[in-house]
């Protein structure tokens, strides 16, 4: 899969944050909004993300279950490119990742109301406080119910490299079955 030596290149070249891809999704108004989230498994069957499915990204896709993913690793002149499907993971296919994170990660996602407006820092920060009194050091953090994966499925995809004078080379390909 091309994608796999292009994300093995872009890890051997060092550059930060390998795994970074922008995600745009569309909201119910039809407004298109991008963040940056981490790639965290891929291969024949998909992109894999996690998040909190109340945040604005996770409405969006309830709404609207379309996305862009852009990769743009921009250090070597490449860029991808996906045009695609998302569905959500069930419980069990998000829990197994949810439990390999760290401690503070695992209680952050209970903690933090994505795409919330707080009042302060403070008050975030008393939020994590109050999980970790309820989920002390050496007990399991349970996986909320409104945090999980989503499985990416590309029906356009587009591979990117820069070339000298612009004449630069697009690979561009469609699933079968699409229009």
């Amino acid at each position: 899969m091309l994608f796999a030596r292009w994300m093995d290149a872009v890890v051997a070249a060092g550059l930060p944050e390998p795994t970074a891809m922008v995600l745009a999704t569309v909201s119910p108004a039809g407004r298109p909004r991008g963040r940056t989230v981490l790639l965290k498994d891929h291969g024949p069957e998909g992109f894999v993300f996690y998040t909190n499915r109340t945040s604005a990204k996770g409405q969006h896709l309830a709404g609207q279950p379309y996305a862009c993913l852009v990769f743009p690793w921009y250090p070597i002149q490449r860029q991808v490119i996906f045009e695609a499907r998302v569905g959500a993971l069930s419980t069990a296919d998000s829990e197994p990742y949810f439990h390999s994170r760290p401690r503070g990660s695992q209680l952050g996602a209970w903690a933090s109301q994505q795409s919330s407006v707080l009042g302060s820092r403070a008050e975030l920060e008393a939020r994590y406080q109050e999980m970790e009194e309820r989920w002390p050091e050496g007990t399991v953090v349970p996986m909320p119910e409104f945090w999980g994966g989503y499985r990416v499925l590309p029906e356009v995809m587009e591979f990117w490299e820069g070339r000298l004078s612009r004449l630069h080379d697009r690979l561009r390909y469609r699933r079968e079955g699409q229009d």
